[in-house]
């Protein structure tokens, strides 16, 4: 058996695995700044311009649970490979789109290589990492996530104002192609790939899946208005999701194995994620929009007083893991969620009255938190899984995380709406308020879903 050891190799692996994921999360949020000059200048409404994030959002969500059968088949050098290369080259298309959608071409090319590059530094990390070092990297990876959401909007917002739109995809190029060039050197093969057919049947029922619940929460908005927009994608997505699960219950080689969801510590500690990361994504949607619509800041000083909160929850992501490799995962990961909970109840107290200084100082208290429970909670709740199930295991993690990313945001944003349309004799900015008090109220009923959940999941789950 091959003593695993946290060598140079594993280390620059990891680097530019970690590269192409932090450069594919900070490009979707970078782009999201970009809205109104793209709508300018290519002459679109907003739920055209929209497809910049659908377009990406769907394709990378179909590659997760595809993820499980491409670490059987493939080497992860040859996947890499092929993620850089194909984000690279979405990169140059965007830098040159003459019409939009070769804009959306581009941006869905970078999905399919992001889609492929985020469940493979998870795999390095689980396959090749001595087990004493796999929360603190665990940790790191899940860092590099974390601060990019936060980075995004900044770089985005100095960039357009400086240089241009196009500069952001130009200026992020050089990046994608050093984290190829090490990866080529660095990444290593530990066990040799298993060739075995494609369930294409199951790629189509996911795809169904995604595509239909993807468009029907980001119509979630407009359900009274336009109900059929909600309703009608959404009994797709769901006839895709059942047909899916039977499909894969009968097929001697499934897209993604679900018999791991049997097992029910692991998927607590699933579901918790899927409802913790709902609160985190809401709440950056929420924070941006109060800070400008409520406090009338501008989108940078919006940006840049969320990225403290940011850059410590990052932080601790490593920290956590090492907390988690020295004491057991239950201390870190209820630690963490008892800090969001408390931050959010502050938020719902003051979220009327929220100033740009309570704003950072809660916020700062939420990431702490959400960097203790992150990353400990898809370490530990893979360690409930064999081995062999880890690829199965990661890509289920990195599918909720891309969906919640969907959910949490059409969520938060539908809860505001209908604050801000509503009839009342109030102020644009204190119906804004509102809603945004009444998100804080949906985003804690999450958090206390997934504290109990977390709870239950690590009170006598192994590595706990």
């Amino acid at each position: 058996m091959q003593v695993k050891k946290l060598n140079s190799n594993l280390i620059l692996a990891i680097l530019a695995t970690g590269l192409m994921s932090f450069c594919g999360v900070v490009v979707e949020t970078a782009t999201n700044v970009t809205f109104p000059t793209l709508m300018k200048e290519f002459g679109v409404n907003t739920a055209t311009v929209q497809w910049m994030t659908t377009g990406y959002l769907l394709v990378a969500s179909i590659m997760m649970p595809l993820s499980a059968y491409l670490k059987h088949n493939f080497t992860s050098k040859k996947l890499f490979t092929i993620a850089a290369s194909l984000f690279a080259i979405g990169l140059i298309v965007d830098s040159i789109a003459p019409v939009f959608p070769v804009l959306v071409l581009g941006r869905v090319i970078q999905g399919i290589g992001a889609g492929i590059a985020l469940p493979l530094m998870f795999n390095i990390i689980l396959e090749q990492a001595p087990t004493s070092k796999i929360g603190l990297l665990m940790g790191i990876g899940t860092l590099i996530t974390a601060i990019a959401p936060a980075i995004g909007p900044t770089f985005g917002g100095l960039v357009v104002n400086s240089l241009g739109w196009r500069s952001i995809f130009i200026l992020l190029l050089p990046i994608v192609l050093i984290a190829l060039i090490i990866g080529i050197f660095a990444i290593k093969q530990v066990n040799p790939p298993i060739k075995s057919k494609l369930n294409v049947v199951g790629l189509l029922l996911i795809s169904i899946t995604f595509i239909g619940l993807i468009f029907g929460f980001s119509n979630l908005s407009n359900a009274v208005s336009s109900p059929v927009k909600f309703i009608l994608p959404m009994v797709i997505g769901n006839i895709g999701l059942v047909a899916f699960i039977q499909q894969t219950k009968r097929s001697a080689e499934p897209l993604i194995d679900i018999t791991v969801l049997k097992n029910h510590k692991y998927t607590a500690h699933l579901g918790a994620f899927f409802l913790v990361q709902i609160g985190a994504l809401g709440m950056s949607f929420v924070l941006p929009n109060y800070i400008q619509l409520v406090n009338g800041q501008t989108a940078l000083i919006a940006g840049l007083i969320v990225l403290p909160g940011s850059a410590l929850g990052a932080i601790f992501a490593p920290l956590g893991g090492s907390i988690l490799d020295k004491f057991g995962a239950r201390r870190p990961i209820l630690m963490g969620i008892c800090l969001e909970i408390i931050a959010m109840l502050l938020y719902i107290i003051w979220g009327r009255h929220l100033s740009d200084g309570l704003v950072l100082g809660f916020y700062l208290l939420f990431m702490l938190g959400m960097g203790l429970t992150m990353g400990n909670t898809m370490t530990n709740g893979l360690s409930q899984l064999p081995n062999e199930k880890n690829a199965d295991g990661n890509g289920w993690f990195n599918t909720v995380q891309q969906f919640a990313g969907t959910v949490g945001t059409s969520i938060a944003s539908t809860v505001v709406t209908i604050s801000q349309n509503a009839s009342l004799p109030k102020s644009y900015s204190l119906r804004t308020a509102i809603g945004s008090q009444n998100s804080f109220i949906v985003m804690i009923i999450f958090l206390l879903i997934a504290a109990i959940l977390l709870n239950f999941a690590t009170k006598y789950a192994k590595n706990s």
